[in-house]
C-alpha cells in the first residue's frame, strides 16, 4: 500500500490537491489496514483522511528549498528504468 504514497514536494508543476488527498487516503489505508471501512468506522475513517490531508497541505506549501524543482516526466522515466531494472523489462500498455 505505502509504495502507492509519492514524493509530492519540489515537483514543477506542483503537486495538485487531489495528489495530496490520494495519499492521504492511501496513509489512512495502511494506518487503519482497512481499504475501505465498515459503516461504524466510516466517519472515523474520513475525519482522519481529511486531518492528514490538511498536516500535508500544510508542510508541502510550508517546506522550503534552494534546489531546483524536479520534473515529473524525468522522475516518471528514471522510476521506470529502476523498475525495469529490478523486475525485468516490463511492456506498457
Amino acid at each position: 500500500m505505502c509504495r502507492n504514497i509519492k514524493t509530492l514536494f519540489n515537483f514543477e508543476p506542483p503537486a495538485t490537491h487531489e495528489e495530496i488527498r490520494a495519499a492521504s487516503l492511501q496513509f489512512v489505508r495502511k494506518l487503519s489496514g482497512f481499504n475501505a471501512p465498515s459503516k461504524a468506522n466510516e466517519a472515523a475513517f474520513n475525519r482522519a483522511i481529511d486531518e492528514v490531508y490538511e498536516a500535508a497541505h500544510r508542510l508541502l506549501h510550508d517546506l522550503e528549498t534552494h534546489a531546483p524543482a524536479r520534473d515529473r516526466d524525468i522522475e516518471a522515466a528514471k522510476a521506470r528504468e529502476r523498475a525495469a531494472q529490478r523486475f525485468g523489462r516490463v511492456t506498457q500498455s
